[in-house]
């Protein structure tokens, strides 16, 4: 998708975004993409989708001065999602969003100096051991009558509420995850997720990296999509080189996206159960699991690390071997999948756990950007696979699974029955590649035209997608990621309020968020 952006000024914004949601119906916003333009100063763009007809726009503006502050109107009143994405942009470029109710850092350290996506950051050598100092409160700001900005702290946890932490050491948060929980009792009245523990700076490295070694950061986001990350890099660049690929290389991709898909929602079904202390169906998925790694890696070489896909086509061809272990593997798994069912998704004691558990509405879902298997449990047929076409996905038959109950149970099912269709897909695929090129050869140096892309593939657990600003250069000027879990992580409190303690354990799980895709 080349980016035509709708340009507004500072005083347009606000209520031209609000025309947009309610009379034109752009209710997902699929990111918020801060950037530093230059002699145009800094802003933002906004990706926004019509998710009746699957139109998307993107919206540009520009940040006001006032004073030594840059600033834009906050759209946390029309999208729920936009809370920790105007958050992101404030802690890397210092845009203070107005009307936002909680505008302090996400990722970096409180101490933090600058904002290192700035194009004139200078980063500071060496780093502090010492502990970083939350205070109780956050900061809002608006602008008087006069124009003039304001500011006001705002305390985050009264003196009477009682407050714990979940992670970033527990177990069951997958990862460095930290959820500051109010308790009433046993109740959860409030949860405040704090992000940037495994933070590495990766769109800033992509600055000074060649378009080929960008491709390495794809697997050290979500380890279980490692595959489709790269794909969707690897697309954003053949689009804006208009590279034409073979039906050979879009036919190995659609194959090997499926496997990566199979392989991350069993591990998503395994870790399912054992954060609810089902071991038995835990042990049943990481064993099949292993199937499926085999037959990836005798063509990749990789088994978690995927670096099978380059720009312009594939590493290498398949192994001679790869479609008659794919067919086996097809044809091993179908009758596992009832198995996982009966001896954990069927279990009473997994209804009781689940069923009317983190329940969460088809508007609430689209406007927390819960896209991917989360927000298809909802009644929303989000499948990017379907909506908005890619590799061979248009040239075969299969469907997109939709369920309606939107609560955990369903969250879990769906990914039961997605598991069903990538096997039905691999199966129409896996004896119909065609003949020709894997790899479509590339300049040893590669340099884009100018302007800006965005490309998105179906990720394991949402919308993985990546904005591209090209200069002319050989490397990217901005290149921001769409983590698939982020706005996940954004709806547990909404999720959650009213619910116990042993409800957010199984609900996180129900989630599939991977930390370092969130973090980057």
């Amino acid at each position: 998708m080349k980016l035509n952006n709708i340009v507004y000024s500072f005083s347009e914004f606000a209520s031209a975004m609000a025309k947009l949601h309610d009379e034109k119906h752009f209710d997902y916003l699929v990111t918020i993409i801060g950037e530093d333009f230059g002699e145009e100063g800094l802003g933002c763009i906004y990706i926004l989708e019509n998710t009746d007809t699957h139109e998307r726009i993107s919206v540009k503006t520009i940040a006001e001065k006032k004073g030594d502050s840059d600033v834009i109107w906050s759209i946390t009143s029309l999208y729920k999602c936009a809370n920790l994405l105007e958050r992101e942009v404030y802690d890397f470029l210092g845009i203070k969003f107005l009307g936002h109710p909680d505008m302090r850092r996400l990722f970096l350290r409180n101490d933090f100096k600058g904002y290192p996506l700035r194009k004139d950051f200078v980063a500071q050598e060496g780093y502090t051991l010492e502990d970083d100092e939350e205070p109780n409160y956050t900061m809002q700001y608006s602008l008087d009558k006069e124009g003039n900005l304001v500011e006001k702290q705002v305390q985050l946890f009264g003196d009477d509420e009682f407050v714990i932490n979940i992670g970033p050491q527990h177990p069951s948060t997958h990862g460095v995850l930290r959820l500051e929980t109010v308790l009433d009792g046993e109740t959860v009245k409030r949860i405040v997720p704090h992000l940037g523990y495994i933070h590495r700076g990766i769109e800033k490295m992509f600055e000074n990296m060649t378009y080929p070694q960008t491709l390495a950061m794809t697997d050290r986001l979500n380890y279980l999509s490692a595959m489709i990350n790269r794909h969707a890099i690897c697309g954003v660049i053949e689009e804006a080189l208009g590279v034409e690929l073979s039906d050979r290389i879009k036919v190995i991709r659609t194959i090997m996206d499926e496997l990566q898909r199979i392989d991350g929602h069993l591990l998503y079904l395994g870790c399912y159960a054992q954060d609810l202390g089902a071991l038995t169906a835990f042990l049943f998925c990481m064993r099949d699991r292993e199937y499926v790694l085999n037959c990836m890696e005798e063509t990749t070489g990789g088994r978690l690390i995927q670096n099978y896909y380059r720009i312009g086509g594939l590493q290498d061809d398949i192994d001679e071997h790869f479609q008659e272990n794919v067919k086996k593997l097809c044809a091993y798994l179908k009758p596992k999948l009832s198995e996982y069912v009966n001896v954990f998704g069927d279990n009473v004691i997994t209804h009781q756990r689940l069923e009317n558990v983190g329940c969460i509405s088809k508007e609430d879902a689209i406007s927390h950007g819960m896209s991917g298997s989360n927000g298809r449990a909802s009644q929303w047929a989000n499948d990017l696979r379907k909506n908005y076409p890619y590799a061979a996905y248009d040239k075969i038959d299969w469907d997109q699974v939709v369920l309606d109950n939107c609560d955990a149970q369903d969250r879990y099912y769906l990914r039961i029955k997605e598991i069903e269709q990538s096997i039905r897909i691999i199966e129409q695929l896996i004896d119909n590649i065609p003949e020709g090129e894997y790899y479509i050869k590339q300049k040893p140096i590669i340099k884009l035209p100018e302007g800006q892309w965005y490309f998105a593939c179906e990720g394991t657990s949402g919308e993985f997608g990546v904005y591209l600003d090209s200069r002319g250069d050989k490397s990217p000027y901005r290149m921001k990621l769409r983590p698939m879990a982020l706005t996940l992580v954004g709806a547990l409190d909404d999720m959650l309020r009213g619910t116990k303690v042993a409800d957010l354990i199984a609900v996180g799980a129900g989630l599939d968020y991977i930390i370092p895709d969130i973090d980057r």
